[in-house]
């Protein structure tokens, strides 16, 4: 043990090790063995198919392809906004961030009302060119190609590029640029020599999450794509279930696990090497002053409203307004089953189920998520491992943890696919990674000296931990606890693949209202739809007031 864990503290790091070997590691291994031993014996095959196959291989392009031009997208319109976020203060700031955040843990079903209330054929952009050109047709037409795709994946990770970049730019501060000016330098110098080489260590990270996360993206190519625009993970979700080729979707989630294994290396190395701090960024942000910057806050402004809050606010008007009016009647409607439902319970009780599974796996990622972190801040030999072992379940997919949980865990002792407790146990395992990433830049950002001072002043180790530790790390554990909490309400494809009758989630509540034939579904869907993102709503808002300024990963 002493060759690869620190000497102290052995007892606290066992347990996340534990969970990440068994829930995590123990189902990959189980998709191996489909793959390479599908009948007791070493079988190569299934690779084989996949190399000699020009439908994978185009598919695996394709899949490079998509991801590369959203994360293209993404930083193209995040960097600038991040810019502005780091270096002016401007009322709602704080708020706008929040809300920017939100789409990031929306379950796809959610986004995809969002966008069909937008952009759909009958959403508000559609009725109000209707009305404004007298057209019998729908003029914007997106449905079903890579144009949505791009737009909805942009959507989702703008502000993992946002938060990344602001946090970095606060950091470093501004001195250099500003030197640079005194020395008669443009706006384009400026940009080109100082800002952008300046802010390339966070570009590079926000690239990669952002890849990873476009890459293994699932809900938003099945369902606002279609099966035209087949990714490696509408591939692993249709060999799985759909014809149930098990060794040729575990050969393909093996082949996405080690590139994002690749991917998250390179990220959790880019992250150690990104200056942290405890200030707050209010000793370098300031007002805006010329009105060249003033224009910069209010496009910036602009930007995301039309970008990130416009989906959001017609799932709202949508739900809550018919017939020119208020109406609340969706929302009276959750407490029933509409008729001819395929569902098992009411909506209502699906929102008790995901407060109660939220709560549950938010206690679990606390309490493994700071062991983790603490494990990994000790820098014992191997911790350049386990970080980005730990950020493992973040880069991958729901379809492929849920595929390994039912190969996996359905035979004694591990016999938990029936039981309830698969859900919270997989929520936890999404959440866990966000916990981590909360907490180790406020761990790394402790001065050693206060430690080495408090052991010279004779303070016992709890002492040092309830005298400095806590009180520099609180924020920051509260911060991950919301953020548990709020990826919990919203984790939807590993919930789709092991949630039974009794114990289904909001997200999955709202995919098979949407399944259902009748107007009552589709309003259900609606409601809760919007109960959901009110809640997530509030998780963010929570977080921007604890979050420490300039310091964190998202």
């Amino acid at each position: 043990m002493r060759s690869w864990l620190p000497r102290s503290g052995c007892a606290l790091y066992l347990p996340p090790l534990l969970f990440l070997g068994i829930f995590f590691f123990y189902p990959l291994l189980a998709l191996f063995d489909i793959s390479l031993r599908p009948d007791g014996e070493l079988d190569l095959s299934a690779f084989g198919r996949l190399i000699a196959s020009d439908y994978y291989i185009d598919t695996l392009l394709f899949t490079s392809y998509q991801a590369a031009l959203s994360t293209a997208f993404t930083l193209l319109l995040a960097t600038p906004c991040a810019f502005v976020f780091a270096r002016y203060r401007f009322a709602g700031k704080s708020l706008l961030l929040s809300l920017a955040t939100l789409p990031f843990v929306l379950p796809t079903v959610v986004v995809a009302l969002a966008f069909a209330s937008l952009t759909g054929k009958h959403g508000i952009v559609n009725d109000l060119l209707r009305a404004l050109f007298s057209l019998d047709y729908a003029p914007v037409q997106l449905e079903r190609t890579l144009a949505i795709i791009i737009f909805a994946h942009v959507f989702y990770n703008f502000a993992i590029a946002l938060r990344i970049m602001t946090g970095y730019w606060s950091s470093v501060g501004f001195a250099t640029e500003e030197a640079a000016r005194c020395l008669g330098a443009g706006a384009w110098s400026v940009w080109r020599d100082i800002r952008l080489p300046l802010i390339r260590p966070a570009l590079l990270s926000a690239g990669i999450l952002v890849f990873i996360f476009c890459f293994t993206s699932f809900g938003v190519v099945l369902i606002l794509g279609g099966i035209r625009f087949a990714t490696l993970e509408v591939q692993i979700y249709y060999q799985a279930v759909s014809i149930f080729n098990l060794p040729l979707a575990a050969a393909l989630s093996i082949v996405q696990i080690l590139s994002m294994l690749a991917l998250m290396t390179i990220y959790t190395r880019q992250q150690r090497n990104l200056p942290l701090r405890l200030a707050s960024s209010a000793t370098i942000a300031r007002y805006p002053r010329a009105a060249a910057e003033k224009a910069a806050v209010a496009g910036c402004v602009v930007l995301i409203s039309l970008l990130l809050l416009s989906p959001l606010f017609a799932l709202l008007a949508r739900a809550l307004l018919a017939d020119g009016g208020l109406d609340l009647s969706n929302f009276l409607a959750l407490a029933e089953k509409s008729r001819g439902s395929l569902l098992f319970i009411a909506p209502l009780e699906a929102m008790i189920n995901s407060l109660r599974f939220a709560l549950l796996a938010m206690l679990a990622a606390l309490f493994l998520g700071v062991s983790a972190a603490s494990m990994i801040h000790r820098r014992g030999r191997l911790a350049r491992l386990w970080d980005p072992l730990f950020m493992l379940p973040l880069a991958t997919s729901a379809v492929t943890l849920g595929f390994g949980f039912i190969v996996a865990l359905d035979e004694p002792p591990l016999n938990l696919r029936a039981s309830w407790l698969i859900i919270p146990i997989s929520h936890t395992l999404v959440a866990l990674p966000f916990v981590i990433r909360s907490v180790l830049p406020a761990m790394r950002a402790i001065p050693p000296s206060l430690g080495e001072a408090a052991r010279v002043l004779g303070a016992k180790p709890h002492q040092k931990l309830l005298s400095i530790d806590a009180p520099l790390l609180g924020r920051s554990i509260a911060v991950g606890a919301t953020f548990a909490f709020t990826v919990s309400m919203g984790e939807f494809g590993a919930s789709l693949f092991v949630a039974q009758r009794e114990s289904v989630t909001m997200p999955v509540v709202i995919y098979r209202l949407l399944g259902d034939p009748g107007l009552a579904s589709y309003r259900q869907a609606l409601a809760m739809s919007v109960v959901l993102m009110l809640v997530c709503a509030g998780g963010f808002l929570l977080i921007e007031r604890l979050r420490v300024a300039g310091l964190g990963e998202f």
